[in-house]
């Protein structure tokens, strides 16, 4: 059987904070809300969604349907202008930070 490597990608990606009741649903850790996720906002892509546990969500649509992004999760952009977010373990498994 054949086997692959996943070629190596820089991609764009923040972490979404902790959004609390009556907060600001746009909490980014550590960053300024990026252009492409404002202009995806603006586009309706992702949307704010107050959610039972009290705590804001984002709805991403994406190509296999909505996903939520959950506080801590990671928001990322891949390489064709896609969003989807991604759990905090496995982003760590999967990426590293690229020196500038």
């Amino acid at each position: 059987m054949a086997r692959y490597r996943k070629k190596p990608v820089e991609i764009e990606a923040v972490q979404y904070g902790l959004a609390e009741y009556a907060d600001n649903p746009w909490e980014i850790r550590g960053d300024e809300i990026p252009q492409w996720l404002q202009d995806a906002a603006r586009d309706g892509v992702v949307v704010p969604e107050f959610r039972s546990e009290d705590y804001w969500y984002l709805k991403i649509q994406t190509l296999e349907g909505d996903m939520y992004v959950a506080p801590d999760d990671w928001i990322i952009r891949g390489v064709q202008g896609e969003l989807y977010p991604c759990k905090p373990d496995i982003f760590a498994a999967t990426y590293e930070a690229v020196a500038d």
